[in-house]
């Protein structure tokens, strides 16, 4: 089948566009960055060069697709994520409708249940709810939880200050995903196929920042390394001081935490927690953290 793919080559196409050359289908990938054309080519998928909030771009791309994989890349420019976000997945329901695709798996989020979710959970509700109009296309959402890749970025914390935390204590569970999964997962739907509008959660462990702590720790030789509850101001002004705008560290990270302690965030996955898919245990990603940490 032909299939086009959003995303570049980010964290989960990395995983998914080998899966699905593999298995014989015609791969493209929209990137808005020429430089990784090549990459791409050597994957085995054809590159679509523009931008997601072309909506005559998007309806070029997607023509011809079977199936459509959708995800809403990040805008570090912008003034306002939420209507950044609703925005793109406006354009992908026109683009699709107009192309005639009959298949998308859309990337969602853990919270998306919610029209009022924190942080980009409620604008990914609305995105669900637009794709779902789409009368004659069977939709797939994935609802991940948080990137197991985002501990990269604690790296510095960690060296430098032997600790690791959020604005929560580390008695709070975290749904957490490896980007391999969601693409597991993808893939699994892409070459089975599926009828009418489902929802998929991709968690591939539920940790507490305390147990995260201990298996990083017992990863990289710092047994002593703990879980700090930082107050939001405080990491807010972290944030801030390591390139993040007020608006991308209150949507992706602030609102996120605060959901998060207020037990809401997670309130519809834990109903249907037995159904998620996820194979990727955290103490498997550690091994893979370590050797980045001791690179």
């Amino acid at each position: 089948m032909k299939i086009t793919l959003t995303g570049s080559l980010g964290n989960i196409n990395q995983y998914l566009i080998p899966q699905l050359v593999t298995a014989g289908h015609q791969v493209t990938v929209i990137s808005q960055q020429p430089e990784r054309a090549a990459a791409m080519t050597a994957l085995g998928a054809t590159a679509a060069i523009g931008s997601v909030k072309d909506r005559v771009f998007l309806q070029q791309a997607f023509t011809g697709a079977d199936i459509v994989y959708t995800m809403i890349p990040p805008d570090y420019a912008a003034r306002d994520l939420r209507a950044y976000i609703r925005a793109t997945g406006e354009n992908y329901a026109a683009a699709i409708a107009q192309a005639g695709v009959k298949y998308v798996v859309n990337l969602s989020a853990v919270g998306a249940h919610d029209a009022a979710g924190a942080g980009p959970a409620g604008a990914s509700h609305d995105v669900e709810a637009m794709l779902n109009t789409l009368t004659d296309t069977h939709i797939l959402h994935l609802r991940p939880g948080m990137f197991y890749s985002n501990f990269y970025g604690a790296i510095p914390l960690i060296k430098y200050q032997q600790l690791l935390g959020n604005n929560f204590s580390g008695d709070v569970e975290m749904a957490l995903t490896h980007p391999a999964d969601i693409a597991a997962a993808a893939a699994k739907a892409m070459n089975r196929l599926f009828t009418g509008k489902q929802i998929q959660y991709v968690v591939s462990d539920v940790k507490t920042g305390d147990e995260l702590a201990s298996i990083l720790g017992a990863a990289i030789a710092m047994p002593h390394l703990s879980w700090t509850a930082f107050s939001d101001e405080a990491l807010l002004a972290s944030l801030q001081q390591n390139g993040f705008s007020e608006e991308m560290a209150m949507v992706y990270m602030i609102e996120i935490g605060i959901a998060l302690r207020n037990n809401t965030l997670l309130s519809h996955f834990r109903q249907y927690r037995e159904q998620a898919y996820g194979e990727i245990r955290f103490s498997a990603f550690a091994e893979e953290f370590a050797k980045t940490y001791m690179a």
